[in-house]
């Protein structure tokens, strides 16, 4: 699919100029001018060191910035050590979105040195795809701050992908949208995703991880990029498309000759189509009008002398009055409503047994000062504290958009193996306004089931000790529970629970006799090995009895012979 463009180049013979200069840098440096017909076009890869097969691109082939560098390029010294500190607005890289391409380019010259993957393509993508995060529009760990969303890509201009993550990056439960600074579909992201601050999260918002992926995606298939036939296919795994293929190269050429760091959300914004802003769609743009302009009235001939002019003078046009007070400007549209609050939408317990899934799904409603709902906010759902518990797709972060009653909904969430309470947390990008926050728990799996671990009988001599131990594992669905208290106690009979005064038994601190235990817990794999057991002079059959603090029983035989 074609991408859309918006003001590629300045009218007129600039756009001449810019273009054959745009066309004579590549061909100094032989990056490639056109893509051969039979040209592999690269596409949604399915590992990560297989090449990405032919088929939906990085991005959907959604739209991106089509803006070239200006024709003065910055001075030589530049690489990517040694920058220089001043130079044209437009070599100009977001302080944070700089140190990712550069630590990309590390890391995959460490896991991937036959890549050769320079941080200048990188940036290159980076300009093309989001205009270097909205200019580095960013916080301190480089997560954007606020979502860069493509269209929905629902084949309305743009490709038809239905929704493969359920909304957890994107916010669209009916189809994807490229998300985040490098703009990857959730699929490929799925595929290509990497957490490269260390945070313990694979998040496309995040230009860190973002960076990584897109090198890592740039490098599949054993591909070399100082080989220019390589170099082209991996660019056009991102769009499949002359023109953006041009344009990315372009930009590689511009920052290769030089670049400089500006701070965080002071780059310059690309001119033309890009992604959209919270809260848009972008559609295709419209043609260009072929409606024809008004025809030029000629131009009347000298007059005579003395004769007047040949035409009556023209007469200003008037001047329209302003609006009355009161009256309103009918072509200024009223001011967008602004979130003042966060109101929660459940207000019951949230709670899961462990490995189960929450019954509630967490939601906010956005306010407005007058208590008007806001539609089209972003809102980020987080969840943190202590434990493994995950939206729906495997994320702890995920961003949906309020509709019109001004509600956002998170995907269901699904408890881990881990208990305890844990925070999910609700916030939007809008100064003064407070969090809403939701306490979630996880409770342990109840046992149903209590068994031993091995078959083998177990007997003694009189004044031995068994030579077998007694290991049990407690389960629930088949599913070990860990942290499952258990009490043992040697038992008359089946019938008779109270505890004989001979036979076998354990022994406490001091080495004296005992037949009971209490305050016993499986381990994280649901198992549990009792101490030695030993037995007296009394000879025959005796049972041990191992309950559960659910009330699941487990008889066990002892025979002393």
């Amino acid at each position: 699919m074609a991408a859309l463009f918006g003001r590629r180049l300045r009218r007129g013979a600039t756009t001449t100029a810019v273009a054959a200069a745009a066309i004579a840098a590549l061909s100094a440096s032989q990056a490639p001018g056109a893509i051969p017909t039979n040209a592999d076009t690269g596409g949604n890869a399915q590992a990560a060191d297989a090449t990405p097969p032919p088929g939906t691109p990085v991005s959907g082939n959604s739209p991106y910035y089509t803006e070239l560098p200006p024709l003065t390029t910055p001075d030589k010294p530049a690489a990517s050590i040694d920058l220089p500190a001043t130079g044209p607005a437009e070599a100009g890289i977001p302080a944070t979105v700089l140190a990712a391409y550069r630590q990309a380019e590390q890391a995959l010259a460490e896991s991937r040195p036959g890549c050769n993957l320079p941080w200048q393509l990188l940036a290159a993508i980076g300009k093309v795809e989001s205009g270097q995060a909205r200019g580095g529009r960013v916080d301190a760990g480089g997560t954007t701050t606020s979502p860069i969303l493509g269209p929905v890509l629902n084949g309305v201009g743009f490709a038809n992908i239905s929704d493969t993550d359920n909304g957890a990056y994107d916010g669209d439960t009916t189809h994807d949208r490229a998300v985040g600074p490098m703009q990857f579909i959730p699929s490929t992201w799925a595929t290509w995703g990497r957490d490269a601050n260390g945070d313990g999260r694979k998040d496309p918002n995040n230009i860190y991880d973002a960076a990584l992926a897109a090198g890592q995606y740039l490098c599949a298939g054993n591909r070399d990029l100082s080989v220019d036939a390589d170099l082209r296919e991996a660019i056009l795994g991102y769009n499949h498309s002359q023109e953006y293929l041009n344009t990315v190269l372009t930009w590689f050429e511009y920052y290769k000759n030089g670049t400089h760091e500006v701070p965080d959300g002071t780059g310059v914004l690309p001119v033309g189509t890009g992604p959209a802003a919270p809260g848009s769609s972008p559609s295709p743009s419209p043609g260009p009008s072929t409606t024809p302009g008004p025809k030029p009235s000629p131009s009347p001939g000298p007059s005579k002398p003395g004769s007047g002019p040949s035409t009556p003078p023209s007469v200003p046009p008037a001047t329209p009055k302003p609006p009355k007070p009161g009256d309103g400007d009918p072509t200024t549209p009223p001011p967008k409503p602004v979130v003042d609050e966060l109101e929660k939408t459940v207000t019951g317990p949230l709670t899961a047994v462990a490995g189960g899934a929450f019954t509630e799904r967490v939601g906010v409603r956005a306010r407005d000062a007058a208590g008007k709902p806001v539609a089209e906010v972003p809102v980020r759902f987080e969840i943190t504290g202590t434990t493994d518990a995950r939206f729906g797709g495997g994320a702890s972060t995920v961003t949906v958009t309020t509709g019109a009653d001004g509600t956002a909904t998170a995907p269901a969430l699904q408890a881990g193996e881990r208990t305890g309470e844990f925070t999910v947390r609700a916030t939007v990008a809008v100064p003064g306004v407070a969090a809403a926050e939701y306490t979630a728990s996880v409770t342990a799996r109840l046992t149903d089931a209590l068994v031993r671990t091995t078959e083998q009988a177990l007997t003694a001599a009189p004044g031995t000790e068994f030579a077998d131990t007694v290991e049990v594992k407690a389960t629930s669905g088949g599913i070990a529970v860990g942290g499952v208290g258990v009490t043992a106690a040697m038992i008359t009979s089946a019938e008779d629970a109270t505890t004989p005064t001979a036979g076998p038994y354990f022994k406490d601190a001091a080495g004296e006799p005992l037949r009971g235990l209490k305050d016993l817990t499986t381990d994280a794999d649901g198992v549990l090995q009792l101490p030695k057991i030993y037995a007296d002079d009394t000879t025959g059959t005796f049972l041990l009895r191992l309950q559960t603090e659910n009330g699941v029983t487990l008889v066990i035989t002892l025979t002393v012979a």
